[in-house]
This record gives structure tokens, sequence and C-alpha cells, in this order.
């Protein structure tokens, strides 16, 4: 383990973005794969493959770019690296951040899934306020230590480290009819 850790370590040196938006695609297929196999019992047998990967691309394409540079924007905003700092980028993270970026998760995944905008919009109406409640259960306190502690280009990774389980609710939560 110490190994590989040191084989990301020198990759994020060398390639940072490609490194944080593959670390966010395969971690979001993980999640994928938890729902699927722990949460909804499917079996290998009944895995949806397909979901998986429409799942992946939404980590390497929208969650990994989207998320890596809000937080170079939010080091601009707030540059210090203080507690009280920590806990302003958190506000700005969850009071700003995250329900625009929730909102545009969802119907993203919607419209990948095939739902027509009436569709999508219904779903998004139906599941939003649910998705950003159980979003406020997990991430304030993480996001606090994660911006006090974490340097800035291993961030991401500890986001989606922590959001496999949160990635999974999401699978599971956007993929329902």
């Amino acid at each position: 383990m110490a190994a590989l850790w040191k084989v990301y370590q020198r990759l994020m040196a060398r390639h940072p973005w490609k490194v944080q938006i593959f670390t966010a695609g395969t971690l979001v297929g993980a999640g994928d794969v938890i729902s699927q196999q722990l949460v909804e019992r499917r079996g290998l047998a009944r895995h949806n493959s397909r979901r998986t990967l429409k799942m992946m691309t939404v980590g390497f394409c929208f969650v990994g770019p989207v998320i890596g540079g809000w937080y170079q924007v939010l080091d601009r905003l707030v540059p210090a690296k203080t507690k009280a700092a920590a806990l302003q980028k958190m506000l700005l993270d969850q009071g700003g951040f995250a329900p625009c970026f929730l909102g545009c998760f969802l119907a993203l995944v919607g419209t990948l899934n095939g739902l027509s905008m009436e569709e999508n919009w219904s779903k998004i109406k139906r599941d939003y306020k649910d998705t950003l409640i159980t979003n406020y259960y997990i991430w304030p306190a993480l996001q606090v230590v994660n911006f006090y502690f974490v340097p800035l280009h291993y961030r991401l990774a500890v986001v989606q480290c922590v959001a496999i389980v949160f990635n999974s609710y999401l699978s599971w939560k956007t993929n329902q009819l």
C-alpha cells in the first residue's frame, strides 16, 4: 500500500490535474459498483455495467474538473490557512457551491439516463432536497478538516475517498425511477 501511495504522490506531482480527474472518475465508478452490489443487491449477473460507465464518465468529465477547479477558486478567494479561513471556505463550499453542484449533477445524470426534460425536472424536484440534506450530514465537518489540514492538490482525492459512500448514495438516488 505504501508503494501505491508513493506512485500516486509522484504522479500527482507531475500531472496533478489529470490524476485528480482520473481519481474522481474512478471513485465515482466505485461508488456506483458499491451502490449496485451492496445497496441494491443486484449481484454480478445483474450488474449494470453501462450505468457504472456512465457514472465514471460523470466523474471524469464533471465531478473531477468542476470540484478540482472549485478548490482552486476557493483557495484564491480565501488564501489564508487558518482555522477561521477553513471555516469560511466550508461555508462558501456548502452554502454556495454544493447546492449548485448537486442540482447540476442530478440534471446531468438524468439527461444521461435518457429522461425527457419534463421527467428530469420532476425527478430533480423530487430528489434535490433529500440529496442536499444528506450532503449536509456528511460534508461540512469533513470540509473544515480538509480545508485546514490537506494541501490543495490532495483535497479532491481526500474528498473522493470519503465520497465513495456519498457517491454510492448519489448513484442509488439518481438511478431510481
